[in-house]
């Protein structure tokens, strides 16, 4: 195994994580950035108002998103054990 082909996969892995992590991380973003605005303009400065909201939508997401995530995962994982013979020599 060279380095270059080392590095590849490496990016693969990554760029699979950042895409199955997406959905979830952009709804807990969007959420928290109503609920900051919400916060400003009624100027409640409660610390803790925002975790609630964020921590449904994050789970709603998941059962939304989580076939494709499921799916996105187990095309990484079939296709690095369907090459293994590639990874050792």
């Amino acid at each position: 195994m060279s380095s270059e082909f080392i590095i590849k996969l490496a990016g693969e892995a990554i760029y699979t994580v950042l895409k199955a992590s997406a959905p979830m991380l952009l709804i807990a973003l969007i959420v928290g950035l109503l609920i900051s605005i919400f916060q400003a303009t009624t100027q409640i400065q409660e610390q803790t108002l925002a975790f609630v909201p964020k921590i449904v939508a994050v789970l709603l997401s998941m059962l939304i998103f989580g076939p494709w995530i499921l799916n996105t995962l187990v095309d990484f994982t079939f296709n690095l054990l369907s090459n293994l013979y590639k990874y050792v020599s």
